[in-house]
């Protein structure tokens, strides 16, 4: 996979997120799938993911900074959304907030199959003061 096929790859992973096109996420996550070294596999991830879309309305993710070195995708990732209630052990109660998460992702044949990632929660907390 190239460099633009792997960022390709991922825009459309972002988009499937945001349309919360679960029955798509196989498309672009390994069934072993991994996140912050623990092994979720897809069905783990697809729940995770639902979570966040209940406990945050109208979630959205958007891509601020994106580097494809195949296998290898990072990315910063800004949100601006209205958690419904604890954020992290914050008690945001849908205040908004605007944060950024710091992803770094390698692929398997196509697919996702590592996730590491860091969201900024001083930023969080900051807002919350």
């Amino acid at each position: 996979m190239t460099k633009d096929d792997l960022a390709a790859t991922y825009r459309a992973y972002i988009a499937c997120l945001n349309a919360q096109d679960w029955a798509s996420l196989g498309r672009f996550v390994q069934e072993d799938a991994r996140h912050n070294g623990r092994a979720f596999g897809l069905v783990g991830y697809r729940a995770m993911l639902e979570r966040d879309f209940v406990e945050i309305p109208y979630l959205r993710f958007d891509i601020a900074l994106l580097v494809a070195d195949p296998p290898m995708v990072a990315a910063r990732l800004a949100f601006d959304c209205r958690p419904k209630g604890e954020f992290l052990g914050l008690p945001v109660n849908g205040k908004r907030v605007a944060f950024s998460e710091n992803v770094f992702y390698e692929f398997r044949d196509g697919k996702i199959a590592e996730v590491w990632s860091v969201i900024d929660k001083t930023a969080i907390e900051g807002q919350l003061r």
